[in-house]
C-alpha cells in the first residue's frame, strides 16, 4: 500500500542525461524538457544564472564574470556539482508535488559506463532530489523506445548516436550482447567544422555557428542537389568580421573523419555479433536514433558499407528517453535491462 502510494503523490521521472540535450519524461504525462545541457554561472560566487535554453542563448556571448559550462562531456558527468544544479532544476521544474513524496528516476547512461561514473550519476540525482535511482543502457532505452521486442531471443541492432557519444549495441533476452560505445558524436563532428572553417577559410567560428552549419548543410553522402549557405564568423588574418559561403561537399570533407568512425565502430560490432543474432539483424535491420541520425545521408553510407537495411525512426531525437519512460511505467516488468 504504501509503495502505491508514494507512486501516486510523485511524479516519477525519466532523464535522458545527454551530452547536449536532457529530456525528461513525467510518469502519466510524457515528455515535458527538451532542454540544452547548458548551465550559466557567477564566475565568483557559482550560483546558477540560467539553465537550459536560457544558458545555450548566452553561448559565446557571456561578460567575463557569467561562465557557460556543459557538465557533461562524452557522455558522462565532467562536472558534478553543475550537474546535479542542473538535475535539481529539471525535477523542480516538473514536480507538481513539491512537498510529498520525492520521485523514483530512470537515469539513461552510456553502455560503456564506468562503475565510478554510475556512481556519480547515482549520487548527483540523489543529491538533487531522487527517492529511487535507476540506471538504464542507452541503446537498450532507444530500443525500448521504439518498440523492438528486446525481451524475445532475437537479435535487434541499435545505432544511437548523440552529442558526446556513438553506441552501438546487439540487443536479445533483455540484454546487451555486444557493444561499443565510442566518443564521438555530435560534439566531435560541430569541432571538426570549426577547425575545417579555420584551416581552409582562415575562418574562426563558434560552436552555435557549427552546429548550425551541420545541420543546414551537414551530410554523410553525396546529395543529388548539393546545397550552400553562408558563414559569418571572425578573419583571422584581418581581425575583422567576414562572411563565406560554404557548400555541402566542404562540411562532408569536414564531417568524413567521424562519419568513418562510426562506420568502422558498427563493421567492429558485427564482427562481434554472434552468427544466429547477425542473422536476425540481416533480416531485420539496423535501428537508428539520436540526432546524429539526422544527418543527411548517413542512413545511405551506413547501407553502402555494411550493405544492411538501415532504419531511421521517427523523431529520432526522443526515442532513449521513450524508453526511459516505458521503463519507468513499468518498473517490474523492466527489472532485467536495469543496471
Amino acid at each position: 500500500m504504501a509503495f502505491s502510494f508514494s507512486g501516486l503523490i510523485s511524479n516519477d521521472v525519466g532523464i535522458d542525461l545527454g551530452t547536449a540535450n536532457t529530456l525528461v519524461y513525467v510518469k502519466g504525462e510524457g515528455i515535458v524538457v527538451n532542454e540544452p545541457s547548458i548551465v550559466a554561472l557567477d564566475r565568483d560566487t557559482r550560483k546558477v544564472v540560467a539553465v537550459g535554453a536560457e544558458a545555450k542563448e548566452m553561448l559565446g556571448r557571456t561578460p567575463s564574470e557569467i561562465l557557460t559550462v556543459r557538465p557533461l562531456r562524452d557522455g558522462v558527468i565532467a562536472d558534478f556539482e553543475v550537474t546535479e544544479e542542473m538535475l535539481r532544476y529539471f525535477i523542480k521544474k516538473v514536480q507538481k508535488n513539491k512537498f510529498l513524496v520525492r520521485p523514483r528516476i530512470v537515469i539513461c547512461v552510456p553502455s560503456g559506463v564506468t562503475g565510478v561514473e554510475k556512481r556519480a550519476v547515482r549520487d548527483s540525482a540523489e543529491r538533487a532530489g531522487a527517492r529511487e535511482v535507476f540506471l538504464v543502457a542507452e541503446p537498450m532505452a532507444a530500443a525500448i523506445g521504439v518498440g523492438l521486442p528486446v525481451d524475445e531471443p532475437v537479435g535487434s541492432m541499435v545505432i544511437d548516436i548523440g552529442g558526446g557519444t556513438s553506441e552501438i549495441a546487439v540487443i536479445s533476452l533483455s540484454g546487451i550482447v555486444c557493444h561499443r560505445s565510442e566518443k564521438i558524436g555530435g560534439d566531435e563532428m560541430d569541432e571538426s567544422i570549426v577547425q575545417f572553417m579555420r584551416r581552409t577559410h582562415n575562418l574562426l567560428i563558434g560552436e552555435r555557428t557549427a552546429e548550425q552549419i551541420k545541420c543546414q548543410i551537414g551530410s554523410a553522402f553525396p546529395m543529388e542537389d548539393e546545397l550552400e549557405a553562408p558563414v559569418k564568423g571572425r578573419d583571422l588574418v584581418a581581425n575583422i568580421p567576414r562572411t563565406v559561403n560554404v557548400t555541402s561537399e566542404e562540411i562532408r570533407e569536414a564531417l568524413n573523419k567521424a562519419v568513418g568512425a562510426i562506420v568502422n565502430a558498427v563493421r567492429i560490432s558485427l564482427e562481434q555479433t554472434p552468427p544466429e543474432l547477425a542473422s536476425d539483424i540481416l533480416d531485420r535491420g539496423i535501428v537508428m536514433t539520436g540526432g546524429g541520425a539526422l544527418i543527411r545521408g548517413l542512413d545511405r553510407r551506413l547501407m553502402e558499407e555494411t550493405e544492411l537495411p538501415i532504419h531511421i525512426m521517427d523523431d529520432p531525437l526522443t526515442c532513449v528517453v521513450k524508453g526511459a519512460g516505458k521503463v519507468l511505467e513499468d518498473l517490474n516488468g523492466y527489472r532485467k535491462v536495469l543496471f
